[in-house]
């Protein structure tokens, strides 16, 4: 998938991962970025599209348009996709990326485990009911669904946050299996910890601690040459590979480790 005079979608793109992604995108000349995320971060939306659309440091001019929508809402992502099809044609790229990251477990209330499913599964599931059937009928078009490496492996603060995000790859690979003779390819992007806002705070983790945070311009790099590659799995950090290789060879074995780790990071000790 070359980007260049591609219409691009992306949700979550006021901040972090989604603005570098944009940022980076418009540097292969699209035809158009449609930046999107929630009515509260217009502000730096629309402040993004503006630097889009003037080209700045060397960057080219690209025609970009702010939009507000919470992915979480089935209405307003099918809003959204009218809205770029109005304005500039047929979307050939959608980045499915919104996201959020709060601690807990089992017993985290009912609305926080709704939240989860809602941005981390159903928005992604919107979003392919949304461009999917024209994509079909033009024998092409790209998925690109942010997900995270604790979809594969897991996120011990939250459970809320692995669960979803296993269930976000699980569709990745529905849509990629289901669609693949259709002529659309999917990619999952499964990053550890990025220096984002979303990480704010929690620079502790234990992915942070072992592996390092990369900065999202590193990130988006990964990206284009994975979709350039059209590769399912886009895995900035390449070790996680090494983690799901070895959970795979052995789940017990490395369930006791994880229990062994979470003990040590609870101040706990096994007998």
């Amino acid at each position: 998938m070359k980007l260049t005079d591609r219409r691009i979608v992306i949700t979550g793109a006021a901040s972090g991962i989604g603005a570098a992604l944009a940022l980076r995108f418009a540097a292969e000349r699209p035809r158009a970025l449609v930046l999107a995320d929630l009515p509260a971060q217009s502000g730096a939306l629309d402040a993004l599209a503006a630097r889009l659309n003037s080209g700045e440091a060397g960057r080219p001019a690209v025609h970009a348009m702010a939009f507000a929508c919470d992915v979480g809402d089935e209405a307003q992502v099918q809003a959204l996709v009218a809205a770029t099809e109005e304005r500039f044609g047929p979307i050939d790229v959608f980045c499915s990326n919104a996201g959020l990251i709060r601690d807990g477990d089992e017993f985290s209330p009912d609305a926080h485990w709704t939240l989860n499913w809602q941005v981390h599964v159903m928005a992604h599931v919107y979003a392919a009911r949304a461009v999917v059937p024209g994509m079909k009928a033009r024998g092409e078009g790209y998925l690109l669904n942010t997900a995270s490496a604790a979809g594969l492996l897991t996120s011990l603060p939250s459970a809320t946050y692995a669960v979803s995000k296993h269930a976000a790859i699980a569709l990745a690979e529905y849509l990629s299996i289901r669609h693949g003779e259709d002529g659309i390819r999917v990619s999952v992007l499964c990053p550890q910890a990025v220096d984002t806002p979303m990480i704010a705070g929690r620079t502790g983790s234990a992915a942070a601690a072992n592996d390092g945070v990369i900065s999202a311009q590193a990130l988006a790099d990964c990206v284009v040459e994975g979709m350039d590659a059209e590769t399912f799995l886009i895995l900035p950090h390449p070790q996680v590979l090494t983690y799901v290789e070895r959970k795979a060879k052995d789940y017990d074995r490395w369930l006791g480790g994880m229990r062994r780790f979470a003990s040590k990071l609870t101040g706990k000790v096994e007998r």
